[in-house]
């Protein structure tokens, strides 16, 4: 039993408990027992107190060293943030129609070069990156990643990076043949073995207009998380699908691209990401804050990614809000790449693997699964075309969870690798890929998990999709755009130019909200740093089992389901705003293949 020493004299074997505050001291025998049970709410929280004020400090100088990070990687010329050696092999800025757009080739980890450890009778990995605001890097920032597993796994691996500006009028045209020329390049070093493109997010889309144009891919195409039905969606759990109505369209996607100088900042597509679902983001803080001592590395890895942010040109986002987000082009087949080239799914040739989650809410299972049935009108249809389509759902891991979460690299990914001969020796139809892991071991290799592909129907993939409300957005979009094009456009770009677009990047609420706390922009953030060395050379953390602590991670709870119950409302909000203005959006939720969320 421990009391707070006050006439006590001192034992020589009394020990200071907490730097700075009262010496600690046994109780001697005689002392009241209520006396010393007493003390101890006190000491608890005196050292709660001291710990609060030491874990300030850390997580302060955390956004600081975030900021420090940030400022660094934008003066670097924002390099690929992979964690692997590579060299570059193409650079499309060369090509006669420009893209920002390179082939790198991984060539070493740590001390081993990739040779090292090639399986010459593996087909090459391509990884595609998306281009959706964030930089490059989020396929292999961490050895645990798509890059990692496949280099385990002994393929070459190669990666699609790109560069932070466009190309001046860069199209999304240029884009894509940029992508075949690197496609046709890995094919041309490992002849007589196709190629398998993995394509996360954004560039998952991407990949599927390459493999649907008018030359195709080979190789199997993996789909990670990425878009093809725009218009799905359930309602009140992914409100992205219907947030062009509340704006009127893409005119204010072109309005941000001529005050950008022709160039669409990407950090207004992750301060969407961060506005989706709020509650995230105070999770994101406060378990640094509760957990700086584990979690700042952690962190800081992760946010030198989610904090770099590239720019698209003025027509390349143009043409992906209105063809794919609001106009829905794709999968009706009326997306125009360039002349005579028009995107057809029903020409896909080249195996389909579909990699999806019910905890993504960007994109769902149903708007990357209901392209199928908008195309194939019956299982028999696919058939006939000679398709193998295989799907893969996870039941709760998010968007960005489908692509760094250490465990779905080292089950997911690891067994859509080893399976590539199994998808390819599938005959003609719809399957769902099946992983049986009976220890639960994500680290595992067959046979200690076993896959096996359950065959389905068109029919099972439930489309409830109201059109007609969609459809009228999409009227409005372009009414709207011709309006802005005409009559606003020419002003805006008149007053526009590299100056003022670079006054508007870092003025960006996203940009300024970083790097204000480093210490070149707020000399008040150089004190922070000091007293956080002070802090880390005698740092000693609260037990797990404080009261105290426990109560703040309490309140953190209750904090994150406030909001959390204030986004629903949102949400549930625009939707009935958005039935009312333009018909039911309502979608129930797809029972694909079976599987329940």
């Amino acid at each position: 039993m421990q009391v707070i020493a006050k006439d006590v004299r001192v034992s020589p074997d009394a020990k200071t408990q907490i730097p700075g505050l009262p010496v600690v001291v046994k109780a001697p025998a005689d002392l009241p027992r209520s006396n010393a049970q007493d003390a101890k709410p006190l000491q608890g929280l005196l050292a709660y107190q001291y710990d609060l004020w030491e874990r300030s400090i850390l997580f302060w100088d955390t956004l600081r060293q975030r900021a420090v990070n940030m400022i660094a990687h934008e003066r670097a010329g924002k390099p690929p943030l992979l964690d692997f050696d590579y060299e570059l092999l193409l650079d499309a800025r060369r090509f006669d129609q420009p893209a920002n757009y390179a082939l790198l080739r991984i060539t070493r980890i740590d001390e081993a070069c990739l040779e090292d450890c090639l399986d010459p009778a593996k087909p090459p990995v391509v990884v595609v990156d998306p281009r959706a605001g964030h930089g490059p890097g989020i396929g292999g920032f961490k050895r645990d990643s798509e890059i990692g597993i496949a280099m385990h796994q002994g393929h070459p691996v190669y990666f699609v990076s790109f560069f932070p500006e466009p190309c001046p009028g860069q199209t999304l045209g240029d884009v894509l043949h940029a992508l075949r020329r690197f496609v046709e390049e890995v094919a041309k070093r490992h002849p007589g073995a196709a190629p398998i493109v993995y394509g996360n997010c954004q560039a998952g889309w991407a990949i599927t207009l390459l493999s649907a144009d008018c030359e195709g891919l080979v190789g199997p195409a993996v789909l990670n998380g990425s878009p093809l039905s725009y218009w799905a969606g359930e309602s009140g759990v992914n409100p992205m699908r219907i947030a062009g109505g509340f704006v009127g369209g893409a005119w204010l996607t072109h309005f941000l691209a001529d005050l950008g100088d022709g160039r669409f900042d990407g950090a207004w597509l992750v301060a969407n990401f961060e506005n989706l679902k709020p509650e995230s983001m105070w999770e994101k803080y406060a378990n640094l804050f509760t957990n700086v001592d584990t979690e700042r590395e952690r962190f800081l890895e992760f946010e030198r990614w989610w904090n770099a942010w590239y720019f698209l040109s003025r027509g390349e986002i143009l043409a992906i809000v209105e063809n794919l987000f609001i106009g829905n082009k794709l999968e009706e087949g009326q997306l125009r790449i360039c002349d005579g080239c028009t995107v057809d799914l029903r020409r896909i040739r080249n195996p389909l693997i579909i990699f999806a989650s019910y905890g993504d809410n960007i994109t769902p299972p149903q708007q990357a699964l209901d392209w199928i049935p908008a195309v194939y009108r019956a299982t028999a249809d696919l058939k006939a075309a000679g398709q193998r389509i295989v799907y893969l759902t996870n039941p709760h891991v998010g968007h960005l969870g489908i692509f760094v979460s250490a465990k779905v690299a080292r089950l997911e990914h690891r067994a859509i690798l080893e399976s590539v001969e199994e998808i390819a020796a599938l005959a003609p139809g719809l399957y769902e890929m099946k992983i049986d892991n009976p220890s639960g071991d994500p680290d595992c290799h067959k046979p200690e998990y076993s896959v096996h592909f359950e065959e389905r129907d068109i029919a099972d993939i439930k489309v409830d999709t109201p059109l007609k409300a969609f459809e009228r957005v999409r009227q409005i979009s372009e009414a709207n755009e011709q309006l802005y094009k005409t009559f606003v456009s020419p002003c805006v770009r008149s007053f526009s130019n590299p100056a003022t677009a670079a006054l508007l990047e870092w003025l960006h609420p996203m940009r300024t909200s970083r790097y204000l706390l480093s210490d070149e922009f707020n000399p008040w953030m150089r004190a922070v740093a000091g007293f956080a060395r002070l802090v880390e050379g005698r740092r000693a953390p609260l037990p797990p089992g404080n009261a105290f602590l426990a109560r703040e991670r309490e309140l953190n709870d209750q904090v994150f389901k406030g909001i959390e119950q204030g986004r629903k409302q949102r949400d549930a909000l625009e939707e009935r705003v958005f039935t009312l203005t333009y018909g039911d959006a309502h979608q129930t939720k797809s029972d694909v293949g079976g599987t329940a969320a």
